[in-house]
């Protein structure tokens, strides 16, 4: 052969090859063990429903898909760790939206970027926030701790788990909404926070159904809404916020999230979102997440990263306004 064909040939070989490389990766992924590395500790809710969702997934890519718990932090532990990993689809990272989002205006700096250092692939589990009360509380709605918060600034208390945390940050943009003023009572500890609620050590606090839910089944206190635009299966019969025109638009969400490093092929990100919505479909996943209070939110990669931009618009306004920062 023409010494010149030749290299043509080869050339256009290769061409051919590139072309037809990041949905050749897709279909061949994974070729070995898939590490998720979470900055939630082994035993926590997220942990257990990851573990319930990395054993799907181990099956149907015939891989061990292996949970790497790296807690504490502020899951800088976890980060750190995931971003020496390679952009080919076997390691990522669940961090919550609290890393992802809050966490760029809460941090003066931060070890990493928030928008750089992740690839968003899907969200895997979301958890709305409840309003809770004592039991024999005088409010009967958020919308009652609005009035009254209004007659006297500064008078209502509410709790949460530290500063910063998802129960504190969300009493803050409710501040922010309603232009309402309350003192906030952190607590050392979670459980605690809830026992305060009962005893009306705070006259309300911010809870999941995971956190407060055990609290609220023993009568010791209630839910009297719900900080979302739609009312839960979990607890159907609590209202939304977005039922009533005092507290209409108010919603108080954290999530966690799958994420690749960046330069990941897009065909193998399209490829693990699919196959962990397939997964979170799965019967066994919507009994396990009932059981642990999550909910799924069913987005794509290019949905789940203008979730996110949106999410940071109004929690930098928030969290601005307050003045808030943790270091």
């Amino acid at each position: 052969m023409n010494p010149r064909i030749r290299t043509v040939s080869i050339f256009a070989a290769a061409a051919m090859l590139s072309l037809g490389g990041p949905q050749a990766q897709a279909e061949a992924f994974p070729s070995r063990p898939v590490r998720i590395i979470t900055p939630s500790s082994a035993g926590s809710g997220p942990d257990a429903a990851l573990r319930t969702l990395a054993e799907l997934l181990g099956k149907k890519w015939g891989q061990p898909v292996i949970i790497d718990n790296k807690p504490g932090g502020n899951g800088f532990i976890a980060i750190a760790g995931f971003k020496q990993g390679r952009p080919d689809g076997h390691e990522l990272i669940a961090p919550d939206s609290s890393q992802i989002v809050t966490h760029a205006h809460t941090f003066h700096k931060l070890p990493y970027d928030p928008r750089k250092d992740f690839e968003p692939i899907r969200p895997i589990l979301i958890t709305d926030f409840y309003i809770t009360v004592a039991k024999d509380s005088p409010y009967n709605s958020l919308a009652d701790i609005v009035a009254a918060a209004k007659a006297q600034p500064g008078k209502l208390t509410y709790g949460s788990w530290f500063v910063g945390s998802p129960g504190h940050l969300g009493a803050l943009r409710l501040e922010s909404q309603t232009g309402i003023k309350m003192t906030h009572i952190p607590y050392k500890e979670m459980p605690q926070l809830y026992v305060g609620v009962s005893n009306k050590e705070v006259d309300w606090a911010l809870g999941s159904a995971a956190s407060a839910g055990p609290m609220e089944k023993a009568g010791k206190i209630k839910f009297i809404g719900l900080g979302a635009k739609k009312r839960s299966s979990i607890y159907p019969e609590v209202p939304s916020t977005d039922e009533s025109p005092a507290t209409k638009g108010y919603e108080n969400t954290a999530w966690v999230g799958l994420f690749a490093p960046p330069g990941t092929p897009k065909a193998i990100k399209e490829k693990i979102s699919a196959d962990v919505r397939e997964a979170l479909a799965a019967k066994a996943v919507q009994d396990r997440y009932r059981t642990l209070g999550y909910d799924v939110m069913d987005l794509g990669p290019d949905q789940f990263a203008e979730r996110i931009r949106a999410d940071d618009a109004v929690w930098k306004k928030v969290i601005q306004e307050a003045g808030l920062k943790l270091d």
